[in-house]
Protein backbone atom coordinates (compact mmCIF):
# COMPACT_ATOMS: atom_id res chain seq x y z
CA UNK A 1 0.00 0.00 0.00
CA UNK A 2 1.31 3.08 -0.85
CA UNK A 3 2.23 6.17 1.85
CA UNK A 4 -0.34 8.42 0.07
CA UNK A 5 -3.17 5.71 0.38
CA UNK A 6 -2.07 4.75 4.22
CA UNK A 7 -2.63 8.67 4.90
CA UNK A 8 -5.95 8.48 3.22
CA UNK A 9 -7.29 5.56 5.20
CA UNK A 10 -5.88 7.11 8.18
CA UNK A 11 -7.57 10.30 7.80
CA UNK A 12 -10.88 8.26 7.58
CA UNK A 13 -9.74 5.91 10.81
CA UNK A 14 -9.43 9.83 12.49
CA UNK A 15 -12.76 11.12 11.30
CA UNK A 16 -14.26 7.83 12.94
CA UNK A 17 -12.35 8.42 16.13
CA UNK A 18 -14.21 11.71 15.56
CA UNK A 19 -17.93 10.54 15.71
CA UNK A 20 -17.31 8.39 18.88
CA UNK A 21 -16.68 5.35 17.53
CA UNK A 22 -13.04 4.59 19.28
CA UNK A 23 -14.99 4.80 22.58
CA UNK A 24 -18.47 3.02 21.58
CA UNK A 25 -19.81 1.74 18.48
CA UNK A 26 -21.55 4.30 16.24
CA UNK A 27 -23.86 3.78 13.16
CA UNK A 28 -22.23 5.62 10.35
CA UNK A 29 -23.30 5.22 6.70
CA UNK A 30 -20.81 5.18 3.87
CA UNK A 31 -23.01 8.35 2.28
CA UNK A 32 -22.65 10.83 5.56
CA UNK A 33 -18.71 9.64 5.96
CA UNK A 34 -18.21 10.54 2.32
CA UNK A 35 -20.08 13.82 3.16
CA UNK A 36 -17.28 14.57 6.30
CA UNK A 37 -14.30 13.49 4.14
CA UNK A 38 -15.03 15.19 1.62
CA UNK A 39 -14.99 12.51 -0.90
CA UNK A 40 -16.65 10.06 -2.88
CA UNK A 41 -18.91 6.90 -1.50
CA UNK A 42 -17.45 4.73 -3.53
CA UNK A 43 -13.93 5.80 -2.00
CA UNK A 44 -15.20 5.85 1.44
CA UNK A 45 -16.29 2.80 1.19
CA UNK A 46 -13.36 1.40 -0.18
CA UNK A 47 -11.38 3.11 2.72
CA UNK A 48 -13.32 1.14 5.16
CA UNK A 49 -12.69 -2.22 3.55
CA UNK A 50 -9.27 -1.51 3.95
CA UNK A 51 -9.55 -0.28 7.32
CA UNK A 52 -11.88 -3.47 8.07
CA UNK A 53 -8.54 -5.72 6.62
CA UNK A 54 -6.22 -4.34 8.76
CA UNK A 55 -8.13 -5.06 11.37
CA UNK A 56 -8.38 -1.56 12.40
CA UNK A 57 -12.31 -1.60 12.59
CA UNK A 58 -15.32 -4.21 13.03
CA UNK A 59 -18.09 -3.45 10.69
CA UNK A 60 -21.69 -4.57 10.74
CA UNK A 61 -23.74 -4.11 8.05
CA UNK A 62 -28.01 -3.52 8.77
CA UNK A 63 -30.80 -1.76 6.84
CA UNK A 64 -30.02 1.62 8.93
CA UNK A 65 -26.73 1.92 7.97
CA UNK A 66 -23.10 0.18 9.15
CA UNK A 67 -22.76 -0.26 12.83
CA UNK A 68 -18.50 0.42 13.67
CA UNK A 69 -16.33 0.60 16.21
CA UNK A 70 -12.58 1.15 16.13
CA UNK A 71 -10.69 -1.94 17.14
CA UNK A 72 -7.88 -2.29 19.97
CA UNK A 73 -5.54 -2.68 16.88
CA UNK A 74 -6.71 0.53 15.62
CA UNK A 75 -6.60 2.60 18.62
CA UNK A 76 -3.28 1.59 18.74
CA UNK A 77 -2.44 3.05 15.25
CA UNK A 78 -4.16 6.10 16.13
CA UNK A 79 -1.56 6.94 19.20
CA UNK A 80 1.31 6.11 17.17
CA UNK A 81 -0.04 8.76 14.52
CA UNK A 82 -0.44 10.85 18.41
CA UNK A 83 2.65 10.73 19.48
CA UNK A 84 4.62 11.11 15.87
CA UNK A 85 2.92 14.31 15.48
CA UNK A 86 3.22 15.36 19.44
CA UNK A 87 7.38 14.34 18.67
CA UNK A 88 7.44 16.81 15.49
CA UNK A 89 5.43 19.66 17.33
CA UNK A 90 7.78 19.33 20.77
CA UNK A 91 10.73 18.80 19.27
CA UNK A 92 13.38 21.66 19.78
CA UNK A 93 15.22 20.41 16.42
CA UNK A 94 13.26 18.97 13.14
CA UNK A 95 13.92 15.69 12.31
CA UNK A 96 15.86 16.00 9.78
CA UNK A 97 16.98 17.97 6.90
CA UNK A 98 17.75 17.40 3.34
CA UNK A 99 20.66 18.88 1.09
CA UNK A 100 21.64 18.18 -2.15
CA UNK A 101 25.24 18.43 -4.30
CA UNK A 102 27.10 17.01 -7.24
CA UNK A 103 29.50 14.70 -7.29
CA UNK A 104 32.95 15.49 -7.65
CA UNK A 105 36.44 14.14 -6.87
CA UNK A 106 37.76 14.70 -3.39
CA UNK A 107 41.54 14.74 -2.70
CA UNK A 108 41.78 11.10 -1.31
CA UNK A 109 42.25 11.52 2.05
CA UNK A 110 39.23 9.92 2.87
CA UNK A 111 40.66 6.86 2.68
CA UNK A 112 43.59 7.21 4.69
CA UNK A 113 41.56 8.91 7.56
CA UNK A 114 38.62 6.84 7.71
CA UNK A 115 40.85 3.70 7.57
CA UNK A 116 42.48 4.61 10.76
CA UNK A 117 41.37 1.79 13.20
CA UNK A 118 41.05 4.75 16.09
CA UNK A 119 38.60 6.13 14.24
CA UNK A 120 36.98 2.63 12.82
CA UNK A 121 36.25 1.59 15.57
CA UNK A 122 34.40 4.78 17.06
CA UNK A 123 31.97 4.85 13.94
CA UNK A 124 31.06 0.92 14.22
CA UNK A 125 30.30 2.28 17.99
CA UNK A 126 28.90 5.51 17.11
CA UNK A 127 26.88 5.05 13.94
CA UNK A 128 26.45 1.42 14.10
CA UNK A 129 28.57 0.56 10.71
CA UNK A 130 32.05 -0.16 9.49
CA UNK A 131 32.66 2.32 6.71
CA UNK A 132 34.14 1.86 3.77
CA UNK A 133 37.76 3.31 3.07
CA UNK A 134 37.05 6.53 1.38
CA UNK A 135 34.54 9.42 1.17
CA UNK A 136 31.45 10.57 -0.97
CA UNK A 137 32.46 14.25 -1.84
CA UNK A 138 29.63 16.56 -3.01
CA UNK A 139 29.42 20.21 -3.99
CA UNK A 140 26.29 22.23 -2.27
CA UNK A 141 25.54 24.70 -5.27
CA UNK A 142 22.61 27.07 -3.86
CA UNK A 143 23.22 29.53 -1.10
CA UNK A 144 19.92 27.83 0.56
CA UNK A 145 21.78 24.58 0.59
CA UNK A 146 25.31 25.91 1.99
CA UNK A 147 23.35 28.01 4.45
CA UNK A 148 21.22 25.13 5.60
CA UNK A 149 24.85 22.88 6.15
CA UNK A 150 26.02 25.96 8.03
CA UNK A 151 23.13 25.38 10.16
CA UNK A 152 23.93 21.99 11.07
CA UNK A 153 26.49 23.66 13.69
CA UNK A 154 23.87 24.77 16.12
CA UNK A 155 22.40 21.25 16.09
CA UNK A 156 23.91 17.87 18.37
CA UNK A 157 26.37 15.90 16.55
CA UNK A 158 28.12 12.08 17.36
CA UNK A 159 31.25 13.22 18.82
CA UNK A 160 34.89 11.07 16.46
CA UNK A 161 37.51 11.78 19.26
CA UNK A 162 41.01 12.39 18.24
CA UNK A 163 44.01 10.90 19.40
CA UNK A 164 47.66 10.48 18.68
CA UNK A 165 49.72 7.99 16.34
CA UNK A 166 52.47 7.67 14.17
CA UNK A 167 54.08 10.85 16.03
CA UNK A 168 51.19 13.25 14.11
CA UNK A 169 47.62 14.31 15.79
CA UNK A 170 44.39 13.37 14.47
CA UNK A 171 41.68 15.62 14.69
CA UNK A 172 38.39 15.25 16.26
CA UNK A 173 35.48 15.02 14.38
CA UNK A 174 31.61 15.43 14.09
CA UNK A 175 29.00 13.31 12.54
CA UNK A 176 25.21 13.39 12.30
CA UNK A 177 23.22 9.95 10.31
CA UNK A 178 22.55 10.33 7.05
CA UNK A 179 20.46 8.53 4.84
CA UNK A 180 21.39 8.96 0.79
CA UNK A 181 19.23 8.82 -2.28
CA UNK A 182 16.69 7.26 0.41
CA UNK A 183 18.22 4.63 0.02
CA UNK A 184 21.74 3.88 2.14
CA UNK A 185 22.35 4.98 5.39
CA UNK A 186 25.55 6.15 6.07
CA UNK A 187 26.50 9.57 7.66
CA UNK A 188 27.88 13.08 7.23
CA UNK A 189 31.36 14.01 8.66
CA UNK A 190 33.16 17.25 9.47
CA UNK A 191 36.35 18.49 10.80
CA UNK A 192 38.12 15.10 10.78
CA UNK A 193 41.36 17.12 9.10
CA UNK A 194 39.13 18.16 6.52
CA UNK A 195 40.33 21.04 3.94
CA UNK A 196 36.89 21.18 2.28
CA UNK A 197 34.81 24.77 3.36
CA UNK A 198 31.35 24.59 4.54
CA UNK A 199 29.73 24.06 0.29
CA UNK A 200 30.79 20.37 0.51
CA UNK A 201 29.75 17.81 2.00
CA UNK A 202 31.80 14.41 2.57
CA UNK A 203 29.57 11.40 3.43
CA UNK A 204 30.72 8.21 4.64
CA UNK A 205 28.58 4.76 4.42
CA UNK A 206 29.18 0.99 4.69
CA UNK A 207 29.46 0.88 0.87
CA UNK A 208 31.02 2.35 -1.70
CA UNK A 209 28.42 4.85 -2.79
CA UNK A 210 29.54 6.13 -6.03
CA UNK A 211 29.30 2.28 -7.42
CA UNK A 212 26.39 1.34 -5.59
CA UNK A 213 24.31 4.05 -6.55
CA UNK A 214 26.71 4.33 -9.96
CA UNK A 215 27.29 7.91 -9.55
CA UNK A 216 29.47 10.08 -11.89
CA UNK A 217 31.00 13.52 -11.45
CA UNK A 218 28.43 16.20 -11.26
CA UNK A 219 25.27 14.11 -10.93
CA UNK A 220 23.02 15.42 -8.47
CA UNK A 221 22.30 13.84 -4.99
CA UNK A 222 20.08 13.99 -2.41
CA UNK A 223 21.40 13.80 1.56
CA UNK A 224 18.76 13.16 4.29
CA UNK A 225 20.38 14.23 7.47
CA UNK A 226 19.01 12.45 10.48
CA UNK A 227 19.31 15.00 13.48
CA UNK A 228 19.37 13.55 17.25
CA UNK A 229 16.86 14.33 19.70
Amino acid sequence: MSDRYTWGILHTLLKLAAMGAHKRTAKISTEYLARKLAMSQQTASRHLIKLDQKGWINRTMTHEGTLINITSTGVEALNELYSSLRVLIESTYPPSITLEGCVLTGLGEGAYYTSRDQYRKQFIEKLGFDPYPGTLNLKLLTDYDIKTRNELKVYPAIKIEGFISENRSFGDGLCYPAIIENKIKGALITAIRSHYDASILEIIAPVCLRKKLHLKNDQKVKVEVLLLP
